[in-house]
């Protein structure tokens, strides 16, 4: 018998269960391990911080689904990996031994690398977690009846871009839904060395397009910006050149700032020597096994990835649904054929393909692969995108309750974009 952990229940870890459990020898199991009873639609999280959900409208207990596929799953959560032992050390002191591990955790929320930044003590709004977006979901309807500048993006070292466009193009959406958008100047301040960078090095015309679209909608920027402190009402900004030489200093005055921060390895796994990089990122090889304990897999944002390319402000390269999905894939293949005795030879494509909703229309990106230079290169933009995002959304979470492997992409995010054609 084996015993098949996975630490995490999002869009890593949820299908990480679903789809080895129907992998299994009869004698296997299958053990979710969290750190709280709820599974939550990340990708939903900038509606949630206008008031466009609510949390109920993408959150759900998960015990019942698992159980019901006869998963095991336990809500303690992880204090500490101990793989010399193959052992879980959990926040409550018990212990889980493992067979094969696989960690989903997601990333720990860098806030504390910038002075001031964060919902936690700090003076900006995140929407990386449902409960950060909740503290918006609170705030924006405040905000609304005392408007005021506005200042949006991403930090040094951030490695998801996509949310910070999306969050400034909602909110716009919704400030002149509410006729008062003239009274917010709005100001997107980024790490990336040109809008539309995406921490892929551009994607098609996304340089192009986001630009005019920040135009259109009259969203000043800064590029190739740090952020070095954050006041109540005040961000601290340095903007740099080309070669990283510091170019001119910003201090912006906000009554409302949306900042997503840079990511780090989870503590439970953080600075396990062979186990994780300096950031506590995951390592793995081409089958998403760790070289050095390899019953240890990853997959989702918790892997370590370099970046595509070296910019004058570092910043990360981002992990797409499509990319976790082709991650777990693999990694369920592999571990499948090392129970039989097999060695692992399933790899994941990272090709990186997004889609972005901007409220009322939107832009989707396909680089295949992630790092240049790539055979598909393809970025668009029109409402079908807005569309597309709330099936993708409607899809997802009642994939995660049907107990469903099936790969949603192929069946929602690309058939909308017309690009399924793209994968054969």
């Amino acid at each position: 018998m084996a015993h098949i952990v996975v630490m995490g229940a999002g869009i890593g870890g949820m299908p990480m269960a679903y789809e080895m459990q129907e992998k299994i020898r009869k004698a296997d199991k299958v053990t979710v391990i969290s750190n709280g009873e709820n599974f939550h639609f990340v990708p939903s999280n900038p509606w949630v911080g206008v008031k466009w959900r609510d949390r109920e409208d993408i959150e759900f207990g998960v015990r019942p689904y698992l159980e019901k596929k006869g998963i095991n799953f336990i809500s303690t959560g992880v204090k500490r990996v101990h793989p010399d032992e193959n052992r879980l050390e959990l926040n409550d002191g018990s212990s889980v031994e493992y067979d094969f591990l696989v960690i989903a955790t997601g990333p720990k929320l860098a806030f504390s690398e910038v002075e001031g930044l964060g919902p936690h003590g700090g003076h900006t709004h995140s929407v990386c977690h449902v409960d950060h977006a909740m503290q918006s979901h609170d705030i924006w309807e405040n905000f609304t009846k005392a408007p005021g500048p506005i200042v949006v993006g991403a930090v040094q070292g951030a490695s998801c871009f996509g949310p910070a466009y999306e969050y400034a193009f909602i909110m716009e959406t919704d400030l002149r839904r509410r006729k008062i958008r003239d009274k917010v100047p709005m100001t997107f301040v980024t790490s990336e060395p040109y809008i539309g960078h995406l921490g892929l090095g551009g994607v098609g015309d996304s340089k192009g397009i986001l630009e005019s679209a920040m135009r259109d909608k009259h969203i000043k920027w800064i590029c190739n910006a740090k952020v070095t402190k954050v006041e109540a009402g005040k961000m601290f900004v340095t903007e740099h050149d080309d070669q990283g030489v510091e170019k001119a200093k910003h201090e912006l005055p906000f009554a409302y700032s949306m900042m997503l921060p840079a990511f780090l390895g989870v503590d439970a796994v953080f600075g396990i020597p062979g186990l994780t990089n300096p950031r506590g990122f995951i390592l793995i090889d081409e089958h998403q096994r760790n070289p050095t304990y390899k019953n240890i897999y990853a997959v989702g944002v918790c892997v370590a990835i370099p970046p595509v390319e070296k910019t004058p402000v570092p910043l990360g390269t981002p992990k797409t649904g499509y990319m976790i999905e082709s991650m777990v894939t693999a990694t369920v293949h592999n571990i499948y054929s090392e129970l039989r005795g097999n060695p692992p030879t399933s790899k994941a494509t990272w090709n990186a393909i997004c889609l972005a909703d901007f409220g009322e229309g939107g832009v989707a990106f396909v680089a295949m692969p992630q790092i240049p230079p790539r055979n598909v290169n393809w970025f668009s933009e029109g409402k079908w995108v807005h569309v597309a995002k709330i099936a993708f959304e409607k899809y997802f979470i009642r994939k995660m309750k049907r107990g469903t492997s099936e790969p949603i992409y192929e069946k929602t995010v690309l058939k909308a974009m017309g690009i399924e054609k793209l994968l054969k």
